[in-house]
């Protein structure tokens, strides 16, 4: 089956509960900004309640790598809550249809937050949460799709937070130093070319690129990088505002699992 690159039909989310005081408000109200923006962009949301009151279970990128059809379940950072493993296997396998792969290796780590997905190849960020064993991981269980390890300078973090896919073709990188000697070493390394929109505050850097929609954050937050997507970018877009989410992940993209449903063919006559 032909996919269309960045086309999806489901995001999985956790459940958010109501707090008390105003910054739990806050919080819940970006949150709930977020959901209606994907409702809008035309994606079914399923949420999971992890049963736990752990304000990062919001976090779901990094608990596996889904791509056609294909969801890789990753090892969750110690302290996580095993139920958010269970919820997402759950969903991904029995209400998306997703073919479940879990990490053999028991020297494999690997964080979906330094897993970057081009829509053509793979790249995975070698730090202290992912190593050349989790690459592997990824590499065989999506072999169609080129996949490449890129070091991570020391004492830096995710490949996600300076670098994303802002479009078909078009990865959006931080200007720091450190997101551009990222980028270089991407370059070096990748199989297909790609354009680059380089934004100021690395922080404008972690995107999302859905159903033909560019999300990035709102002017308040990178007012900078935000006159740059309204220089570059030509097709459709949106913003939003962030800092409070922002306060418990890297970006945009941390807070969902981007999935396409396979297509359910009804043979009977």
């Amino acid at each position: 089956m032909d996919f269309k690159m960045h086309e999806f039909s489901h995001a999985v989310v956790a459940k958010v509960s109501c707090g008390t005081n105003h910054k739990m408000n806050d919080l819940r109200c970006q949150y709930d900004s977020y959901i209606r923006l994907l409702k809008e962009l035309n994606l079914e949301i399923i949420e999971v309640d992890v049963a736990s009151s752990s304000s990062d279970v919001v976090v779901l990128e990094d608990l596996a790598v889904v791509c056609h059809g294909i969801a890789l379940l990753l090892k969750p950072k110690p302290g996580s809550p095993e139920e958010a493993t269970k919820a997402i296997k759950n969903v991904l396998q029995n209400n998306l249809d997703q073919t479940i792969i879990q990490i053999s290796d028991p020297d494999a780590k690997l964080l979906g937050s330094d897993v970057l997905f081009t829509g053509r190849e793979f790249f995975v960020g070698i730090c202290d949460t992912s190593n050349e064993a989790g690459a592997s991981a990824v590499a065989e269980a999506f072999p169609e799709f080129p996949c490449t390890p890129i070091k991570v300078s020391k004492g830096y973090d995710h490949i996600k937070k300076y670098i994303t896919v802002a479009g078909h073709d078009i990865l959006c990188v931080g200007a720091s130093k450190e997101a551009q000697e990222m980028l270089k070493r991407m370059e070096r390394e990748a199989t297909f070319c790609y354009q680059t929109l380089t934004v100021p505050e690395d922080e404008a850097a972690n995107c999302l690129f859905v159903n033909e929609t560019l999300i990035h954050r709102a002017i308040e937050e990178i007012p900078n990088s935000f006159k740059v997507f309204c220089e570059k970018i030509d097709f459709a877009r949106r913003s939003i505002c962030f800092s409070e989410l922002a306060k418990l992940s890297y970006g945009l993209s941390a807070h969902c699992l981007l999935v396409r449903k396979p297509l359910t063919i009804n043979n009977t006559q």
